[in-house]
């Protein structure tokens, strides 16, 4: 079906959803799954060849918007392949990460040195070279000798504090079972950033309403990317090294105070005191809360955060047709995420109907649906290289996962 947008203006941030709904009728989704299946692979395959199987590296090693996000990619594409083709694909991502030129200034997976050296941690390691997948933990592990000092001038956000380094420690010990990296200093990070939360709230005389709070370039932001639910969501998924006390009274209650500010919307704001319902994207809004919520309500069992995430879902279904364009951080890519989550936690034939729709808006490239062309336009977060990842993920929505962010 041909698919119509309303004419967008340069100061309108998403088009019209005119996407059909999803009407269950027997397994009608899955009757056309192959077919549609088989435009997303011819997509990935022709954007594979022509962009990406002969990479070259670039003086940006960062996940975020440099070489190493291409390897990541090609990381998750080598885990789909036969393996027959593997290999090659593996030591094609390996010469993508220069780790040996590092300059140990960012601490941080996406946009710091973490991300180079935990990828290729992984990447040697299943080529099946431990001692040089131990070397680099080793040093992914020294990388972070100032991440304790709670008086640093250390962020605790995703993209540049220290909950982007927890998470690079969690995707190594995620894919590599023995990797030698301590238990106790990943609690001790935690600690660090539970303290830093609890300072912030007190001083900014919030406890009454929220026990954590966080500051980045001196504004409380709320989003995925550099505020509170990101955080929030990282310390969820370290939960086995996190006290119940914590748990229970530190983080509950900041995820209901979050769920208290919301817009009448459904959508959130994007820092504290800011009051236009403006951005659904990744970074800030629907899109990023939604991973917050499900996963709250898989950990303390309770329905209401399910039906915010569910309501999270109707805003990114209305509203996440961004103008900003196709990519991974701030454009429809990355809220294509918001229905696999959804659909990961309910299982409901819907949620993967509404990702597909927006797979297949993303393989349906035009520059007048991109009002802001990206300054890397390869790249995983800002790029191309994003929407490939989404449409390799999609492949299998049961293991997809929001890369840098979902473990």
């Amino acid at each position: 079906m041909k698919r119509s947008y309303s004419t967008a203006k340069m100061n309108q941030v998403s088009f019209e959803n005119t996407f059909e709904d999803y009407v269950e009728i027997g397994d009608s989704l899955l009757m056309n799954k192959k077919l549609r299946n088989d435009k997303l692979n011819k997509y990935a395959v022709s954007v594979w060849e022509k962009n990406f199987k002969d990479y070259k590296r670039e003086e940006d090693h960062s996940v975020y918007t440099g070489s190493t996000g291409i390897a990541l990619l090609k990381l998750l594409i080598a885990s789909r392949k036969p393996e027959t083709e593997k290999r090659q694909i593996l030591e094609d991502a390996r010469k993508l990460i220069p780790t040996y030129k590092l300059n140990k200034r960012r601490i941080t997976f996406l946009c710091g040195d973490a991300g180079p050296l935990s990828v290729a941690a992984v990447i040697e390691h299943r080529l099946g070279n431990d001692t040089e997948a131990n070397k680099l933990i080793q040093n992914l592990v020294e990388l972070g000798d100032g991440v304790l000092d709670i008086d640093a001038n250390t962020p605790n956000e995703l993209l540049y504090g220290r909950c982007g380094y927890l998470y690079a420690l969690l995707f190594v010990k995620e894919h590599i079972k023995n990797a030698q990296i301590e238990d106790e200093f990943i609690k001790q990070i935690i600690d660090v950033v539970l303290k830093c939360g609890q300072h912030m709230a007190k001083s900014m005389k919030l406890t009454s309403k929220v026990p954590l709070m966080f500051e980045w370039h001196d504004s409380n932001y709320l989003g995925a990317a550099h505020g509170l639910s990101g955080i929030l969501y990282l310390l969820l998924q370290a939960r086995r090294y996190v006290s119940e006390d914590a748990l229970n009274f530190l983080i509950k209650p900041s995820i209901d105070y979050l769920s208290s500010i919301r817009f009448s919307s459904g959508n959130f704001p994007s820092s504290l005191g800011k009051e236009r319902d403006k951005l659904v994207q990744w970074c800030h809004g629907a899109p990023g809360f939604t991973h917050l919520y499900c996963l709250a309500y898989e950990v303390y069992n309770d329905k209401q955060y399910l039906n915010i995430a569910q309501e999270c879902g109707e805003v990114v279904w209305k509203r996440g047709i961004l103008t900003k364009g196709y990519s991974i951080c701030h454009g429809v890519a990355g809220n294509a995420y918001t229905f696999l989550q959804l659909f990961k936690t309910t299982n409901d034939q819907k949620y993967l109907h509404q990702a597909i729709q927006f797979a297949e808006w993303v393989t349906d490239y035009t520059t007048s649906h991109e009002f802001h062309y990206p300054d890397r336009p390869l790249s995983l977060f800002e790029g191309l290289a994003g929407r490939l990842y989404l449409i390799v993920d999609i492949q299998e929505p049961y293991n997809a996962k929001f890369p840098g962010y979902e473990l």
